[in-house]
């Protein structure tokens, strides 16, 4: 008997780990979005933002493979199911942007995409801080105040968006309008989904404290 029990609390350690892991990615993924953006020139970086894609899709499929053979789940089953999809989907719009600068073949960064990359930065790094704290939420109310902050970044974001948004309509070029709106588009979805995140974990720590 003690020996399956510790075999159930390994593997709750392990699915938070992976857990864990996949929030670092999404760091490190919009981290390389912010370097595309500072020299379009390098063809490479796409390539390299598709290859921490495919990894983060590889740890989801650990989760959830760990999920269907755990019998007791350090968090809820669902939430924990949800958090790693929301962070996947970050990650799949974050390499969305990458594959549309280069397939629009885009050779000067669009304006106010460098300052949203940053911000996605900010925001991927909020979901890391709140993921890391999960296995032992000491401060719901700390916790809470990353959520908060994943929204409010992901209001700049919008901000940045309406403006960008704003100034391509003001050209007379339908092809750079749909080129830009796409990436904006991809931009500001990505935020989005890292307030899903949040919105998820608050969840969590509302109903465990």
């Amino acid at each position: 008997m003690g020996q399956w029990l510790s075999w159930v609390k390994s593997n709750e350690k392990e699915l938070l780990t992976i857990l864990d892991n996949l929030a670092k990615k999404a760091v490190e993924t919009s981290e390389a979005i912010v370097v595309l953006f500072s020299d379009l020139s390098d063809v490479e970086q796409p390539k390299k933002i598709h290859k921490l894609e495919t990894e983060a899709d590889m740890l989801t499929r650990d989760i959830f493979s760990e999920l269907n053979k755990t019998f007791i789940t350090p968090l809820d089953r669902e939430d924990m199911q949800r958090i790693a999809s929301k962070i996947d989907d970050v990650i799949d719009f974050m390499d969305g942007i990458a594959a549309r600068v280069y397939s629009y073949k885009i050779t000067t960064p669009p304006p106010y995409c460098e300052e949203m990359a940053e911000e996605l930065v900010k925001a991927t790094k909020e979901v890391e801080y709140m993921i890391a704290k999960l296995q032992r939420i000491k401060n719901p109310q700390d916790m809470i105040n990353h959520c908060r902050n994943t929204s409010d970044i992901e209001h700049k974001i919008d901000d940045l968006y309406r403006e960008a948004i704003r100034e391509v309509f003001e050209t007379n070029d339908p092809i750079k309008i749909i080129k830009l709106k796409d990436i904006y588009e991809t931009m500001e979805t990505a935020s989005d989904r890292c307030v899903d995140v949040a919105d998820v974990i608050e969840d969590i720590v509302l109903k465990y404290t």
